[in-house]
């Protein structure tokens, strides 16, 4: 599952048995990591910390849930297992310099791997 993450800004979030769960309006993105840890339906524009994590734990999804992102976002509603290992690996193999296409030309001309370099 590869898309860009400015895609799923205003996607509809769907749960497997159909519920309605809100829009995409922020995520949480781990930059260390290089994947998404969380989806928030409510702006994070808050005033305080307080508004922040009441958001943060009332109207929010942990992105480790999501099935498949295309047209929909579609999460799990709780009764389909989840393969954690599956979803890592996606991110990995999405963020990794090396398997880029234009990773040679970036190391001759460069002359060094970035781990930050492919991602656009």
């Amino acid at each position: 599952m590869t898309t860009r993450i400015s895609k799923l800004f205003g996607m509809d979030i769907y749960q497997t048995d159909a519920t309605y769960r809100g829009k995409v309006h922020d995520l949480i993105v781990n930059i260390e990591q290089g994947v998404i840890e969380t989806i928030t339906t409510q702006p994070l524009k808050v005033n305080s910390k307080i508004e922040a994590k009441k958001i943060i734990t009332e109207h929010s999804i942990p992105y480790n849930k999501v099935i498949s992102a295309d047209d929909i976002i579609l999460i799990n509603a709780g009764n389909v297992p989840t393969n954690k290992k599956e979803t890592k690996m996606v991110a990995e193999e999405t963020i990794d310099p090396a398997k880029s296409k234009d990773a040679a030309i970036r190391k001759k001309y460069i002359g060094y791997k970035s781990k930050y370099s492919a991602r656009r």
